[in-house]
């Protein structure tokens, strides 16, 4: 209600200035030039003459009522509670961003623990594939160390009986067999004398099949040499040893056939 008088206080009091300064502006009308002499006097000084009234002072602004205390204390509460919910609201937040640090912190160190974990049972792994590789590969190397020695043991055995049986009459046995084999198997060239001795360099496969022939020492002609060669390779397979130990892949015949 106090708003609206001074509203309407304010526009009467504005329209009255409005209409003052019209006025003052309308130029006055002319008075007639008439021949009077005068006295200008002050009416002040006349008495029963009505002095007019000084002109009044336009009312202050009164403006926009000021609130009362309770007004005042209800807003200072408002803003109490306000800034208690703020504060309220802030330190949640912050508990929550503590929260969410420390949860963040414990997630890495429970990945940091696990990923170690894991790693230390790797490497336990792997040291324990190490160690049973090398194991079996030393047990591989012992094994294949035995098995060369007995390899080697036998093979002593065997060129020991062969030599025990090259020593004996068996060998020289066997080489005439073979020697009369050859002869039968021999075609005598025209140009063969009498008194023919060859050495006979014969390489042979198990089961006595000739692979090889070579002619050494030999006073035979080129037709003796080559026609003693092809009886060779014709009395394939040789006869075999009495005794396998003498059995030998390269053969040293001294060939006689007369």
């Amino acid at each position: 209600m106090s708003i609206t008088l001074s509203v309407l206080l304010h526009t009467a009091l504005l329209g009255a200035l409005a209409y003052g300064w019209l006025l003052f502006r309308r130029p006055p009308r002319p008075a007639p030039t008439l021949a009077i002499e005068a006295h200008v006097v002050d009416t002040r000084s006349v008495p029963g003459v009505v002095q007019p009234a000084p002109p009044q002072a336009p009312p202050e602004s009164v403006g926009p009522p000021q609130p009362t205390s309770e007004e005042l204390e209800q807003r200072e509460q408002q803003r109490q509670q306000e800034e208690a919910a703020a504060a309220e609201q802030q330190r949640a937040a912050e508990q929550a961003a503590a929260a969410a640090a420390a949860a963040a912190e414990a997630r890495a160190a429970a990945e940091s623990k696990a990923r170690e974990e894991a790693e230390h049972k790797a490497h336990e792994q792997a040291e324990a594939q190490k160690r049973a590789a090398e194991e079996k590969q030393r047990q591989a190397e012992a094994q294949e160390q035995a098995q060369l020695e007995e390899d080697l043991q036998h093979d002593l055995a065997a060129e020991e009986q062969a030599k025990k049986a090259r020593a004996g009459p068996a060998l020289a046995s066997w080489q005439s067999q073979i020697a009369a084999r050859i002869n039968r198997a021999w075609l005598r060239p025209p140009t063969a004398q009498p008194g023919i001795e060859c050495i006979l360099n014969v390489t042979q496969v198990p089961g006595g099949e000739v692979t090889e022939v070579t002619i050494g020492a030999c006073n035979g002609d080129q037709a003796v040499r080559e026609s003693i060669e092809a009886a060779v390779y014709r009395a394939s397979p040789l006869p075999p040893p009495p005794d396998p130990a003498l059995f030998d892949r390269h053969l040293r015949i001294d060939f006689k056939p007369d």
